[in-house]
């Protein structure tokens, strides 16, 4: 009980630091421009054997007796909107690009997420990729959740959108083309060919007053010099969020094939090689998430998620869970607290898994 209050009190004490609302100012002829973000403080402590990473992913972070706490403001964010006619220029950017200790200073340097300009039906540039299903992402404390069977990622594209039509060029990148350790734009231990051919990305959204539901496909041309590997990666996203009631939700997304690189921020390489034949191989995914978002009151929700992946080759097998408890102190801001499980069950290899729970606070410019 007394180490609750003293991380409640310290998560307090952060954010009760000056804040700044949002802000949105009419320009001449029209125009616009607005200013947008949050601000969110996470205290956190992992206990387990798996080694403590300040949201989980689908990656391994090694194994170890772990008991370790920690306090980071990194997911805070700043964006700017500029809107003229039919054109809209946006660019986000958080604190996840590394650099500062904890030592005096604890400074993080920025980093870019999203930079697009959308036209009429056109998007061109960086935003979360078309495959990725937005709407499905639970309401979690944990940053996405349980990113491990999710869809994942941000990369410069040109989408086109005719009602809820989407279809798009996006950036390719063979992960795992270079000796297997690193992606093929350069640092790799062999010069491979780069990428000719973009991903394509087409999915429908059908909405009501039920709520939503997507069908997505991805095709992809993989290249790889070192195992002599040009293969045609195809795969397919399922999701949705179904009202139930006048609040709650259930969000669900499932993903089969060759998704690779687009899964779970780190799992899997595209193409691996076979530990049994020494063949390089394109990696298979299956990866699925399921919540339940329950609103008890106007200032009180909680979301209940499970997540997991597992792959063919190599036979990863990864999970995620997490319950939580959300308090709306004003419109703006927000309280709460969330416990949970990572766990690596992979074959074959060392496995474990670690606890966490984490307090909370979001502040919505």
């Amino acid at each position: 009980m007394n180490k609750t209050k003293i991380l409640l009190g310290m998560v307090g004490l952060s954010v009760a630091l000056p804040a700044s609302a949002s802000f949105d100012f009419d320009l001449d002829n029209g125009d616009k421009l607005s200013f947008g973000g949050y601000l969110k403080v996470d205290a956190r402590y992992v206990n387990g054997d798996v080694n403590y990473q300040d949201y989980w992913r689908g990656n391994n972070p090694g194994f170890g007796d772990n008991s370790h706490f920690a306090i980071n403001v990194r997911e805070s964010r700043f964006n700017t909107k500029y809107t003229h006619g039919d054109v809209t220029g946006f660019i986000e950017m958080d604190f996840y690009g590394g650099g500062g200790n904890e030592v005096a200073t604890n400074s993080s340097n920025p980093r870019l997420r999203h930079a697009f300009i959308k036209y009429k039906d056109i998007t061109a540039g960086q935003y979360w990729t078309t495959f990725m299903p937005l709407a499905a992402l639970p309401d979690a404390l944990d940053f996405a959740g349980p990113i491990v069977g999710e869809v994942f990622i941000r990369q410069p594209q040109i989408r086109y959108t005719l009602g809820g039509l989407k279809v798009s060029i996006e950036n390719p990148e063979t992960w795992g083309d270079d000796g297997i350790d690193a992606p093929g734009s350069g640092g790799g231990t062999v010069s491979d060919k780069p990428e000719t051919n973009p991903d394509i990305i087409l999915s429908y959204t059908f909405k009501g007053d039920w709520g939503e539901v997507t069908a997505a496909g991805l095709a992809r041309w993989l290249e790889q010099d070192t195992g002599n590997v040009d293969e045609t990666a195809l795969a397919a996203n399922v999701s949705g969020k179904i009202k139930i009631g006048a609040k709650d939700d259930i969000r669900f997304q499932l993903n089969v094939g060759e998704s690779g690189r687009y899964v779970g921020a780190g799992m899997t390489h595209d193409i691996v090689i076979d530990p049994e034949t020494g063949d390089y191989e394109v990696e298979e995914t299956t990866a699925y998430t399921v919540s339940y978002r329950h609103v008890w009151s106007n200032q009180w929700r909680s979301s209940v998620y499970y997540g997991a992946a597992e792959t063919d080759v190599l036979e990863y097998d990864r999970s995620h869970w997490g319950l939580n408890l959300i308090r709306q102190l004003t419109p703006q801001l927000w309280a709460g607290v969330e416990a949970g499980n990572f766990s690596i069950d992979d074959e074959g290899a060392e496995n474990g898994d670690s606890n966490y729970l984490q307090f909370s606070m979001k502040f919505s410019l």
